[in-house]
């Protein structure tokens, strides 16, 4: 594993109340950004009680000035139909200002329109829209999207991927609760046996799995899932997941959306 080591100086993250803390660099418009999110998802169904984390945005752009000489900081009238590749990335960190499930709501209604190439989501118009769908209070999301607290927080994930030698999308930081300590940074994407293996070499004690959810309390802490994520999380084949999620969707505890080349399967509210 050549992608896997300490970086050169510590970097302290933020206070830590569990004994791991992961720095998780994504791109989100990397196809590899979905893949992280399925082993994300399953350690946290199986040992978020040892880590907390944290989503780091390394949009890569061309050029961020000419972006803020376009904006000026406010978005109104005519500038709803503007697009830009950073608008996400920007997006997110708006969503973030309301706490971070809020945030969580925001990235998995983005995602879930990038999967399924249902809306461009590079549009301010359709970012406006998605805040809806996930349940953000609207006027603060307008409001934060052109404010310096935002483009400070941008510039500042962007600046934390270049202090940690960022260059691959995905990778993980892995902080242990001694501040003095190196971090450890695994580039690019591995099996999830692989993130299992480092947080028990961290805690150097063997990792106690939490019991696995039911098919209800996955989808009300997810809300939405591909098959196989479900497939990863029960440890079955993706014919046993899509059947047991069939199951739910006849029950219309959930529904299906798809399109040519994936299916998600979406906490029907």
């Amino acid at each position: 594993m050549n992608n896997i080591q300490l970086l050169t100086e510590p970097i302290a993250p933020p206070n830590i109340t569990k004994p791991i803390e992961l720095y998780i660099f994504i791109d989100p418009f990397c196809p590899r950004a979905i893949q992280i999110q399925s082993i994300i998802r399953k350690l946290l169904v199986e040992y978020d009680h040892y880590f907390s984390w944290r989503y780091v945005i390394s949009t890569q752009l061309s050029s961020l000035n000419s972006l803020g000489r376009r904006t000026k900081g406010c978005f109104s009238g005519a500038q709803l139909d503007i697009s830009h590749p950073a608008f996400p990335s920007i997006a997110i960190k708006a969503a973030e200002l309301q706490g971070k499930r809020a945030a969580f709501r925001f990235i998995q209604k983005l995602q879930e329109h990038t999967i399924l190439n249902t809306k461009d989501v590079q549009y301010y118009s359709t970012l406006i829209e998605i805040a809806k769908e996930a349940n953000l209070d609207i006027d603060e999301f307008a409001a934060d999207f052109g404010s310096k607290e935002t483009a400070r927080a941008f510039q500042c994930d962007l600046y934390i991927a270049h202090e940690m030698e960022i260059d691959e999308f995905p990778s993980i930081v892995f902080f242990n609760e001694c501040i003095e300590d190196e971090g450890l940074k695994v580039s690019g994407l591995y099996s999830y046996d692989v993130y299992v293996h480092i947080l028990q070499e961290l805690l150097n004690d063997e990792l106690i799995k939490k019991p696995l959810p039911t098919y209800e309390e996955l989808f009300n802490r997810f809300h939405t899932l591909t098959t196989q994520e479900v497939a990863d999380i029960y440890s079955i084949t993706d014919q046993d997941a899509e059947r047991e999620l069939k199951k739910r969707m006849l029950q219309q505890k959930i529904e299906r959306l798809c399109n040519d080349k994936i299916s998600l399967w979406r906490l029907k509210i």
